[in-house]
Protein backbone atom coordinates (compact mmCIF):
# COMPACT_ATOMS: atom_id res chain seq x y z
CA UNK A 1 0.00 0.00 0.00
CA UNK A 2 2.55 3.02 0.83
CA UNK A 3 4.50 1.62 -2.55
CA UNK A 4 2.12 3.14 -4.62
CA UNK A 5 1.91 6.61 -5.07
CA UNK A 6 -1.76 7.46 -4.70
CA UNK A 7 -1.54 6.90 -0.83
CA UNK A 8 0.56 9.79 -0.78
CA UNK A 9 -1.62 11.94 -2.73
CA UNK A 10 -4.63 10.37 -0.52
CA UNK A 11 -2.28 11.71 2.64
CA UNK A 12 -1.85 15.02 1.39
CA UNK A 13 -5.24 15.13 0.90
CA UNK A 14 -6.02 14.60 4.30
CA UNK A 15 -3.31 16.97 5.47
CA UNK A 16 -5.06 19.58 3.68
CA UNK A 17 -8.28 19.09 4.47
CA UNK A 18 -7.34 18.48 8.21
CA UNK A 19 -5.39 21.81 8.55
CA UNK A 20 -8.62 23.55 7.49
CA UNK A 21 -10.30 22.01 10.51
CA UNK A 22 -7.89 24.12 12.43
CA UNK A 23 -10.22 26.52 12.21
CA UNK A 24 -8.17 28.86 9.86
CA UNK A 25 -10.10 31.97 7.79
CA UNK A 26 -10.86 30.88 4.83
CA UNK A 27 -11.76 34.98 3.81
CA UNK A 28 -12.69 37.85 5.25
CA UNK A 29 -14.68 41.03 3.80
CA UNK A 30 -13.98 44.38 5.22
CA UNK A 31 -14.83 47.70 5.49
CA UNK A 32 -13.02 50.26 7.45
CA UNK A 33 -13.62 48.70 11.46
CA UNK A 34 -16.19 46.04 10.34
CA UNK A 35 -15.76 42.84 8.83
CA UNK A 36 -16.78 39.47 8.31
CA UNK A 37 -14.86 36.64 9.01
CA UNK A 38 -15.73 32.86 7.02
CA UNK A 39 -14.27 29.90 8.49
CA UNK A 40 -15.20 26.39 8.98
CA UNK A 41 -17.37 27.58 12.03
CA UNK A 42 -19.51 29.29 10.21
CA UNK A 43 -19.11 33.15 9.21
CA UNK A 44 -18.22 35.68 12.50
CA UNK A 45 -18.78 39.49 12.46
CA UNK A 46 -15.92 41.75 13.82
CA UNK A 47 -16.29 45.28 15.01
CA UNK A 48 -12.74 46.39 15.50
CA UNK A 49 -11.08 43.49 18.37
CA UNK A 50 -15.16 42.30 19.30
CA UNK A 51 -15.61 39.04 17.38
CA UNK A 52 -19.61 37.35 17.64
CA UNK A 53 -20.73 34.59 15.79
CA UNK A 54 -22.59 35.83 13.08
CA UNK A 55 -24.17 32.94 11.52
CA UNK A 56 -22.80 29.20 12.06
CA UNK A 57 -23.10 27.27 9.36
CA UNK A 58 -22.07 23.53 9.51
CA UNK A 59 -18.84 23.32 7.43
CA UNK A 60 -17.13 21.84 9.61
CA UNK A 61 -19.17 18.45 9.53
CA UNK A 62 -18.75 18.52 5.53
CA UNK A 63 -14.94 19.31 5.70
CA UNK A 64 -14.51 16.26 8.34
CA UNK A 65 -16.90 14.07 6.20
CA UNK A 66 -14.46 14.68 3.16
CA UNK A 67 -11.62 14.18 5.00
CA UNK A 68 -13.07 11.07 6.42
CA UNK A 69 -14.17 9.93 2.98
CA UNK A 70 -10.53 10.48 1.38
CA UNK A 71 -9.56 7.82 4.24
CA UNK A 72 -12.10 5.42 3.64
CA UNK A 73 -11.02 5.69 -0.16
CA UNK A 74 -7.22 5.01 0.81
CA UNK A 75 -8.24 2.36 2.73
CA UNK A 76 -10.10 0.53 0.11
CA UNK A 77 -6.73 -0.44 -1.82
CA UNK A 78 -7.96 -4.09 -1.96
CA UNK A 79 -10.53 -3.93 -4.17
CA UNK A 80 -9.46 -1.54 -6.63
CA UNK A 81 -12.85 -1.01 -8.84
CA UNK A 82 -14.49 0.30 -5.73
CA UNK A 83 -11.47 2.72 -4.93
CA UNK A 84 -11.34 4.08 -8.34
CA UNK A 85 -15.39 4.82 -7.80
CA UNK A 86 -14.64 6.15 -4.39
CA UNK A 87 -11.49 8.89 -5.38
CA UNK A 88 -13.51 9.66 -8.77
CA UNK A 89 -16.37 10.69 -6.49
CA UNK A 90 -13.99 12.02 -4.02
CA UNK A 91 -12.33 14.50 -6.34
CA UNK A 92 -15.82 15.39 -8.13
CA UNK A 93 -17.05 16.34 -4.70
CA UNK A 94 -14.25 18.04 -3.74
CA UNK A 95 -14.49 20.16 -7.08
CA UNK A 96 -18.31 20.99 -6.25
CA UNK A 97 -17.04 21.97 -3.03
CA UNK A 98 -14.20 24.25 -4.31
CA UNK A 99 -16.38 25.72 -6.68
CA UNK A 100 -19.36 27.05 -4.30
CA UNK A 101 -16.35 28.24 -1.88
CA UNK A 102 -14.82 30.28 -5.19
CA UNK A 103 -18.38 31.83 -6.00
CA UNK A 104 -19.11 32.77 -2.67
CA UNK A 105 -15.76 34.84 -1.97
CA UNK A 106 -16.15 36.54 -4.95
CA UNK A 107 -19.98 37.20 -4.72
CA UNK A 108 -20.54 36.97 -0.81
CA UNK A 109 -18.79 40.42 -0.34
CA UNK A 110 -22.69 41.69 -2.08
CA UNK A 111 -24.74 40.20 0.91
CA UNK A 112 -22.76 42.14 3.82
CA UNK A 113 -21.72 45.18 2.50
CA UNK A 114 -23.00 46.83 -0.57
CA UNK A 115 -19.94 48.80 -1.65
CA UNK A 116 -16.36 50.16 -1.03
CA UNK A 117 -15.06 46.45 0.42
CA UNK A 118 -12.48 44.49 0.04
CA UNK A 119 -11.35 40.91 0.22
CA UNK A 120 -8.89 39.17 1.64
CA UNK A 121 -7.82 35.67 1.72
CA UNK A 122 -6.96 33.55 4.18
CA UNK A 123 -4.05 30.46 4.80
CA UNK A 124 -7.37 28.15 5.18
CA UNK A 125 -8.95 28.92 1.77
CA UNK A 126 -5.48 27.83 0.31
CA UNK A 127 -5.00 24.92 1.91
CA UNK A 128 -8.60 23.90 1.02
CA UNK A 129 -7.93 24.84 -2.44
CA UNK A 130 -4.91 23.09 -2.71
CA UNK A 131 -6.12 19.47 -1.94
CA UNK A 132 -8.40 19.23 -5.21
CA UNK A 133 -4.62 18.79 -7.46
CA UNK A 134 -3.71 16.06 -4.90
CA UNK A 135 -7.43 14.37 -5.08
CA UNK A 136 -6.95 14.56 -9.14
CA UNK A 137 -3.53 12.82 -9.13
CA UNK A 138 -4.98 10.39 -6.84
CA UNK A 139 -7.57 9.55 -9.32
CA UNK A 140 -4.81 9.15 -11.59
CA UNK A 141 -2.90 6.77 -9.47
CA UNK A 142 -5.22 4.20 -9.33
CA UNK A 143 -6.63 4.65 -13.55
CA UNK A 144 -2.97 3.80 -14.08
CA UNK A 145 -2.70 1.11 -11.09
CA UNK A 146 -6.35 -0.55 -12.74
CA UNK A 147 -5.11 -0.26 -16.32
CA UNK A 148 -1.70 -2.03 -14.93
CA UNK A 149 -3.87 -4.84 -13.38
CA UNK A 150 -5.87 -5.28 -16.23
CA UNK A 151 -3.21 -5.58 -18.97
CA UNK A 152 -1.66 -8.20 -16.78
CA UNK A 153 -5.27 -10.11 -16.53
CA UNK A 154 -5.16 -10.18 -20.55
CA UNK A 155 -1.86 -12.22 -20.51
CA UNK A 156 -2.90 -14.66 -17.88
Amino acid sequence: MLQRVQTIYFSLVIICLGVTCSGMEFFRFVKGTEFYSFSVYGIQKGMGNDLSMHKSIPIFLTVIGLCLFAFMTLMSFKNIKRQLKWSRALFYFYMLMVAVFLIYSSFGKGMFFENNASQELGLGYIFFIAGLPFSFLALIGVKKDKNLLDSLNRLR
